[in-house]
């Protein structure tokens, strides 16, 4: 699934190319991308025609487009393959389109989700006081946000007993960061991600913070992390970070800070890579 700095690019694709337009019509080719909006298809489109989009907003991995004469968003929800692309009027229907949005201006170009797997979806939604799709409320602020609570952050990992890396993933603690991130972020703190979260110190929490937040900017600045086709910007085009990963992928390859071959494990049917050198595994108690 995409993470903080893929959502990020998508998102500034989205306010350079598609804020501001007004939408003329919405057509849906596939029910199961508008499932999250109750009131269905034909509802969907009705109620975003006529509306100008807003400069588009994102909280952690969630990204949304504010209808700028309503109190609502079209929250998109991109899942395992799940794409916005600004293609021009002219180009090919890819295979696997889903919803299309024209816009009533000259620029030639049209707003397209297309998603190979039909995980994901576009819904409409009421905002909070805050601007957010009611819907994710619940979200924590990520660790790009200004707003975002060091302290806060800190306190809440002293009083969640649980491991780093399940608490990195709690979304409602910390959003944005993913399985990729979570990784290279431990790994560049040698941290294990068994590690309780009970004896963290500020010391260790703020030097793991700032990891985290390095290593999302230097996604962001190389367009993200693209494994496969499916995860792509508005104009289609492969993020290039996992040739900069130090962990996450590398079963078996030297560590780039002591040269001990990196392990992977099963974790939460996903899967961690760490350094059993440079990332001791925590002792268990008696």
């Amino acid at each position: 699934m995409p993470e903080l700095p893929e959502v990020e690019v998508v998102r500034r694709g989205l306010e350079r190319w598609v804020a501001h337009r007004t939408v003329a019509e919405t057509e849906v080719l596939h029910p199961r991308a508008v499932r999250r909006h109750v009131a269905g298809a034909d509802d969907f489109a009705h109620r975003l025609k006529g509306h100008h989009i807003g400069t588009p907003r994102r909280r952690g991995k969630y990204l949304w487009l504010p209808l700028e004469e309503t109190n609502q968003s079209v929250l998109a929800h991109l899942g395992m393959s799940g794409q916005l692309l600004v293609q021009p009027h002219e180009t090919a229907d890819e295979k696997h389109l889903r919803i299309r949005v024209r816009f009533a201006d000259s620029l030639g170009t049209e707003l397209r989700f297309v998603d190979q797997r039909t995980f994901g979806g576009l819904s409409l939604h009421d905002n909070t006081p805050d601007g957010l799709p009611d819907v994710i409320a619940h979200i924590a602020r990520d660790p790009l946000d200004p707003l975002f609570d060091d302290e806060a952050f800190h306190q809440a990992l002293r009083r969640k007993r649980t491991t780093i890396k399940r608490a990195l993933l709690d979304q409602s603690l910390i959003s944005g960061v993913g399985n990729i991130y979570a990784d290279e972020a431990l790994w560049r703190a040698r941290i294990h991600y068994e590690r309780p979260t009970a004896n963290f110190t500020r010391p260790v929490t703020a030097e793991l913070l700032g990891h985290i937040r390095d290593v999302m900017n230097a996604a962001l600045a190389v367009g993200g992390t693209s494994f496969d086709s499916l995860y792509v910007n508005v104009n289609g085009e492969s993020g290039y970070f996992d040739r900069s990963l130090d962990a996450y992928g590398r079963e078996g390859e030297p560590c780039r800070r002591c040269g001990t071959p990196m392990r992977r494990r099963p974790w939460m049917n996903r899967s961690s890579y760490f350094c059993p050198t440079c990332q001791r595994a925590p002792r268990v108690s008696s």
